[in-house]
């Protein structure tokens, strides 16, 4: 799989998740396992995603926000990551 095909896979998931199409488990298990994407960027990101995903993995115990963690704040982390990775990928003209 390659690393843009591993990244519209996490976006497609990350979408699902927002929708309730997704459970929290099926989604880090996805979150997990895009090895094609983490060794096409810098060492960082993967260690940026999976700290969100265990903070998600977290987050998942409560039945609502918590003081501790925000699931929404979470999803909106993990765009945010992946708009970066996007930019990372995208060839400069």
């Amino acid at each position: 799989m390659s690393a843009t095909v591993a990244l519209a896979t996490l976006r497609m998931a990350l979408a699902d998740l927002r929708s309730n199409a997704l459970t929290d488990r099926a989604f880090i298990q996805t979150a997990r396992a895009q090895e094609a994407l983490f060794k096409a960027l810098p060492p960082k990101f993967e260690d940026v995603w999976l700290g969100l995903v265990d903070r998600l993995e977290s987050s998942a115990l409560f039945a609502e926000e918590s003081c501790s963690f925000s699931q929404t704040d979470l999803l909106d982390n993990l765009a945010l990551v992946l708009d970066k990775a996007e930019a990372t990928l995208t060839p400069q003209p």
